[in-house]
């Protein structure tokens, strides 16, 4: 049965939504709804007041040098600080990514998009906990020339965050040809642990991009990567950027500092390490600092995932060049009657062995402080708290009847089912299942659908990872990555491997609305594995 004959499932107007969760005042004014007097005394009755920061960010083409001969032509995130400390907004030089954005818990942070684009966007503030017509979700995307003011209290931990485009089926292909930046949130629990600040606090962006003989972006919807079968199954690079450029040489100071690691590839998961064997010590999450730091042979990081890694460069001899590599693994892909290709090196398939990063380590100017043994305190969510503590909110993630699907339907903008409303102020356990599709045609013939690996990205709140498991059917994938998971911090993605079950608890407090959650491989996204929640 197809999505809009399902019983049960309510069209939500989008003027009726705004007013039931007190939104309509920002919506309006937003969308340039209010003449400009009435809009600002309305602003003013909604509690709206002067922001500590002020934003103006554009979507717009440019051309960048990337690599030797002819520049590449991307779209990018430029910006400027109307109001605030100038601080707030640092521009990477040679980099198509937008402005890293630095704010502190607590500020109120104003943010006026411009589109310049010749399509529709809109902007997601990925991780952040903001009411839900701040979060940008497709159904506010602006067309060119358009406008959309944000408007939030940043209440996130402290922690590295990040923002891209949003606009349904568009979302993968912005992506891909730049659309994308770092948030940065500190706050005074973070300041008080002394760790390396400045020039030893290093954001990395991690992408995988595919060039034609011109210098331009090849993107083809993921229809075209090793194994798709004419599925998309997700965008995949033969080269890696980092930080928008390609091939850098960091040069690092022997002493310690802190590595803030982010997949912004469209759909290529990471199994980072050291090529000398050496640990990975990582200090935080998703949502910022772990309770204590520890220590991995690898780091597992699927796309919209982030890791921050703390490493002492003294361990090394000045002059050393390190360098940070993705190993191999098995892509874990099922379905068609049996394993589907890994692709070969050439093509650079899902868990082909890549090089990521080198480091040359040279003379330190001052020896750092130590790691802490300690970082942050925090609550664990109890599972016997929960609503529904004996009965698990259950999404499944599969390709059925032709499409990728979550519980069986394909995303509509408007639209949610009864298992998809949740009460505002209430605790649950949910779990999240990859599981056989039911083939390949519309009526679900073909034998067994295809599997893949699904990051699944939920808005709003962030979450805690209760439990895994999988099932040893498919559990090919799962045997090489779950080493790498750290899942002892809050979390906004998790991987799903083929055949794997999280747990997860997740509150729901503060903002009613409608939010997403979505498989964040970005054409899987594109292609309809995503659907709304009404918190309500």
């Amino acid at each position: 049965m197809r999505e809009g004959q399902r019983g049960g499932e309510a069209a939500i107007a989008r003027r009726g939504f705004l007013r039931g969760s007190g939104l309509v005042v920002a919506g309006a004014f937003a969308s340039g709804a209010l003449p400009l007097a009435s809009a600002h005394a309305a602003r003013a009755a909604a509690g709206w007041r002067t922001p500590d920061l002020h934003l103006l960010l554009k979507a717009r083409r440019r051309q960048v040098p990337l690599l030797a001969g002819t520049a590449t032509r991307t779209y990018s995130y430029v910006g400027r600080v109307k109001r605030g400390d100038r601080s707030a907004l640092q521009r990477l030089p040679g980099s198509y990514l937008g402005p890293t954005l630095r704010v502190r818990r607590g500020q109120r942070v104003r943010v006026d998009f411009l589109n310049r684009l010749s399509e529709e966007s809109i902007v997601h503030w990925h991780g952040l906990h903001v009411p839900a017509d701040m979060d940008g979700h497709p159904r506010h995307a602006v067309g060119t020339g358009g406008r959309y003011r944000y408007e939030f209290d940043v209440v996130n931990r402290a922690g590295t965050y990040w923002y891209h485009p949003h606009p349904h089926g568009r979302t993968g292909a912005q992506v891909y040809r730049g659309l994308a930046g770092l948030l940065l949130v500190s706050d005074d629990e973070e300041a008080a642990l002394g760790l390396p600040a400045g020039d030893y606090d290093l954001p990395l962006v991690i992408q995988d991009r595919r060039f034609d003989a011109d210098n331009q972006f090849v993107y083809r919807g993921g229809f075209g990567s090793p194994g798709s079968g004419g599925m998309g199954d997700g965008e995949l690079g033969d080269e890696i950027l980092v930080n928008g450029q390609h091939e850098p040489v960091l040069d690092v100071e022997a002493r310690p500092y802190r590595l803030r690691l982010l997949n912004g590839s469209n759909s290529r998961i990471y199994r980072l390490a050291w090529e000398d064997g050496e640990p990975l010590t990582v200090i935080g999450t998703d949502g910022g600092l772990l309770r204590r730091p520890v220590d991995r042979e690898f780091v597992t990081l699927a796309p919209g995932e982030r890791v921050e890694v703390w490493v002492d460069f003294a361990r090394w001899p000045v002059g050393s060049e390190l360098t940070l590599v993705s190993g191999a693994f098995d892509n874990g892909m099922f379905g068609m009657g049996g394993s589907m290709a890994d692709g070969d090196d050439e093509q650079m398939g899902q868990g082909a062995a890549m090089e990521i990063l080198a480091l040359r380590v040279v003379a330190a100017s001052g020896s750092g402080s130590p790691l802490p043994a300690r970082l942050t305190r925090f609550r664990d969510l109890d599972p016997d708290e929960a609503v529904n503590a004996d009965d698990p909110r259950r999404f499944e993630f599969s390709f059925s009847g032709g499409a990728w699907t979550i519980n069986g339907r394909s995303f509509q903008m408007n639209r949610v089912s009864d298992e998809e409303k949740v009460s505002l102020g209430s605790l649950e356990l949910w779990e999240l299942v990859n599981v056989p599709g039911t083939g390949m045609g519309p009526g679900g013939g073909g034998g067994i659908g295809p599997m893949m690996p699904h990051p699944v990205h939920l808005h709003g709140q962030q979450f805690q990872v209760v439990e895994r498991s999988v099932d040893p059917t498919y559990d090919r994938m799962w045997r090489d990555l779950h080493a790498g998971y750290v899942d002892g911090g809050w979390k906004d993605t998790v991987l799903l491997t083929p055949g794997e079950r999280v747990r997860l608890l997740r509150r729901f407090d503060d903002y009613a609305g409608l939010f997403l959650y979505h498989c964040h491989n970005l054409e899987h996204e594109d292609l309809g594995m995503m659907r709304n929640l009404l918190v309500s």
